[in-house]
């Protein structure tokens, strides 16, 4: 790790202590001030969701780039560097710029509130980095992932062309509200007046979301009504497309599940919008395709439902909620006679007990991994819910001994499932890089 990225590790992390979310947006704006007001140089395409904001963000930057557009990407959390964080047309920023961003910010970041905290949280300086990354490489558009909730989170200082809201679900309900409509009125804070706000929630939370929307002063489009998506083969994931622009016939999505059917035309019609409110014309059909099939590449994505390595029995996904983990086994086959192990590790104000529920069903085989930082879950309370359950599991202390035991012990048509956190996905990933 560079001098740059521990000096912005040091700062407030919500992944290390709940009280690092501190909403509002004075901060950000006070950041981006001594910075030079980067989020004005270019338009955004800006994603809120409970699950699928990282994979409809990647998607809809594919796209763009497909249509040979230069695109910023802010997706979070990391894996390996923060640097992910900040890509255009896929490449993370080189550790030269960050330390030369870094020490120019450094100002900003030593400064202390009238709480006593710092003037800034790690997510929101590396915002603020991102849209100076994004300025300096004069992007034609950036897609920006919000982080938690929407309506007071660090990403809404930007100027969107336009708005998404992906999926809500319950999650950081302690945060957000205790239920769907709450949380979609939170979600749907980042709409703007006179800016269509694009959507793919079911249920309940539509008339929440949508009225939230109207509020605000934008019209809301349901693409579940407006556009086609559906799924002709589950794997390799092809879809049949069609939009208000144009039926695209038959797609491949490069991201495996069914559930990304409706990220897939959730990002094509955002990149459709965004092509037509900046004045370039219709997107050519071949680069909605090629962004959709090419993602993994073109936007730098990994850890949904990805293959890891050279083997292929072990899959990496970040899920890290009720909604995320049915998701991501429902995209899981294990081959007849094969055993499914799960290798997971949680932070404690997840369902926990959702993910045990889910993989008892399944019958797997479980490596329990405690994660760093406070809000972690320990492997000895994790391991309990699932012998609560009658499942098979074992603790582990480190991600490099769970990939053995699991090499050690599974057959050939076993599958090993790395989920419940960014953090499990990201060990695995540095263990494997040290190897």
């Amino acid at each position: 790790m560079s001098p740059a990225e521990r000096r912005l590790h040091d700062l407030p992390r919500f992944a290390d202590r709940a009280d690092a979310y501190r909403p509002g947006l004075d901060r950000m704006r006070a950041l981006l001030a001594a910075l030079g007001d980067p989020q004005r140089s270019f338009p955004v395409i800006h994603v809120a969701g409970t699950n699928g904001k990282g994979s409809t963000s990647s998607l809809a930057a594919s796209v763009v780039q497909a249509a040979g557009r230069r695109v910023g990407l802010h997706t979070s959390p990391h894996l390996v560097s923060l640097r992910e964080r900040m890509r255009v047309d896929g490449r993370p920023a080189p550790p030269g710029w960050l330390d030369a961003a870094v020490a120019r910010l450094a100002g900003a970041l030593d400064e202390v509130g009238p709480d006593g905290q710092a003037a800034a949280s790690f997510f929101e300086a590396t915002v603020a980095l991102s849209l100076l990354y994004f300025a300096e490489q004069r992007v034609d558009l950036a897609v920006v992932e919000v982080g938690l909730g929407g309506r007071l989170d660090a990403t809404g200082v930007v100027e969107p062309v336009a708005s998404v809201v992906t999926h809500v679900g319950l999650d950081h309900t302690e945060l957000l509200g205790e239920t769907r409509p709450e949380i979609a009125r939170e979600k749907a804070g980042i709409a703007r007046p006179g800016v269509p706000m694009l959507h793919a929630v079911e249920g309940e939370a539509v008339p929440a979301l949508e009225a939230e929307a109207a509020r605000r002063g934008a019209a809301a489009e349901n693409v579940r009504q407006s556009c086609r998506a559906q799924v002709a083969d589950p794997a390799p994931l092809r879809v049949s497309l069609a939009t208000p622009v144009a039926d695209y016939g038959v797609v491949e999505v490069g991201l495996p599940g069914a559930h990304q059917a409706w990220n897939a035309a959730l990002a094509a019609r955002a990149a459709e919008v965004a092509a037509e409110r900046l004045g370039w014309g219709a997107l050519a059909p071949e680069a909605v395709r090629r962004g959709l099939a090419e993602v993994a590449d073109r936007a730098g994505l990994r850890g949904r439902g990805q293959a890891w390595g050279a083997d292929a029995r072990v899959t990496l996904d970040v899920a890290h909620n009720a909604d995320g983990w049915r998701a991501a086994l429902g995209a899981l086959a294990v081959p007849p006679g094969g055993t499914l192990w799960a290798l997971v590790g949680v932070l404690a104000d997840k369902d926990a007990d959702a993910l045990a529920d889910a993989l008892a069903r399944r019958g797997a085989r479980v490596l329990a991994l405690g994660l760093e930082g406070a809000r972690a879950l320990p492997a000895a309370a994790l391991a309990a819910r699932f012998r609560q359950r009658g499942v098979e599991v074992r603790e582990v202390e480190s991600a490099r001994r769970a990939l053995d035991a699991f090499r050690d012990a599974a057959g050939p048509h076993d599958r090993l499932l790395v989920t419940g956190s960014h953090q499990t996905v990201a060990e695995v990933v540095a263990s494997e890089r040290s190897r």
